[in-house]
């Protein structure tokens, strides 16, 4: 018996929610005095699962598999679930783990709790904490089925190296033809240096930059902080912004390390999406913006002002720790 965790990877390499996924495993295995098993489906270097607590790993090489398919990937998990044993499941908070879950969660019986914070409260009862009501509460949830399944929500419990034997094992499983029922028709894919859900910071402008040609100087910030950027609703409906970017209740959900907000007055459904950032700075030159209310700090000030001469300090500031 051990935990399973399933490894997302993108063009032959393993994203971070990956690595984090198996690192929160690996703690959960401890717990329970088992070790971590990883399914990794045409995935990257199985060495690098090892370094973060994977003892095995089943590789998957399948051409049918290049692209995500929910129903296919969801049959994989689950055959790796019965194959190992398996009475923990874990899953990541990226929308293709959240459209797969329920999936997998009927074909294993298993109880499915999202948005997972941290590691159990206690093993036996199972009980997990997890955050409801768009990431305005927690709650604490038992799940009483033989087979537990955990969707870990983002950065919820970092990266912590504990090397493992990481030994590989093919995995080859039955396929049925309903799998591909749902076909790929095209992948259209965010050409941003740093992505949205890989972004430990995340600058994010709205409409109070009043057009697409003000986007160099928050495109110049993210820049020099590693950052990825976003945009409010309104802005990628207005075609100012790809909806790639568009983050919000109704676009990507964000969990960044810090989420720094220009020019966004923070409606409900903007804050309701990333209310999981750890730290939230607001840039806007009206001091009732509700973001104010939301905000670790805000800045109340003109953009136009405000981001060039940050972005000057930033420069200097990394020159001299250079």
């Amino acid at each position: 018996m051990s935990v399973l965790v399933y490894t997302e990877s993108e063009e032959g390499k393993f994203k971070k929610i990956a690595l984090e996924a198996v690192s929160y495993a690996k703690g959960i295995a401890d717990a329970m005095g088992t070790s971590v098993t990883a399914v990794a489906i045409n995935g990257g270097n199985a060495s690098e699962l090892a370094t973060y607590g994977a003892a095995k790993i089943l590789e998957v090489s399948n051409d049918s598999l290049t692209n995500f398919n929910a129903e296919a990937y969801a049959d994989v998990v689950a055959q790796a679930a019965k194959k190992e044993d398996a009475k923990v499941v874990i899953l990541t908070a990226s929308a293709n783990s959240k459209f797969m879950a329920p999936l997998v969660a009927v074909n294993l019986e298993a109880g499915y709790v999202p948005n997972v914070t941290g590691l159990p409260v206690s093993t036996s009862p199972f009980k997990v904490k997890h955050s409801v009501f768009t990431n305005k509460a927690f709650s604490f949830t038992e799940i009483t089925t033989d087979i537990k399944l955990v969707g870990l929500a983002k950065n919820a419990y970092g990266l912590k190296e504990a090397s493992a034997a990481g030994a590989s094992e093919n995995f080859a499983p039955n396929l049925d033809a309903h799998d591909f029922d749902m076909k790929i028709v095209s992948v259209d894919k965010a050409t941003d240096k740093v992505t949205i859900a890989d972004a430990e910071i995340v600058v994010s402008g709205g409409r109070g930059l009043k057009g697409p040609e003000n986007w160099g100087m928050i495109e110049e910030l993210a820049g020099i902080l590693g950052a990825a950027t976003a945009c409010s609703k309104p802005v990628s409906d207005m075609g100012w912004r790809p909806h790639s970017e568009h983050v919000g209740q109704t676009g990507k959900p964000v969990a960044a390390t810090l989420y720094i907000a220009i020019g966004i007055s923070g409606a409900i459904q903007h804050l309701a999406g990333i209310n999981s950032s750890k730290v939230k700075v607001v840039i806007n030159n009206d001091p009732e913006a509700p973001f104010f209310k939301a905000a670790d700090y805000g800045i109340v000030g003109d953009a136009f002002e405000v981001i060039p001469q940050l972005n000057e300090k930033l420069k200097e500031f990394k020159a001299q720790n250079a």
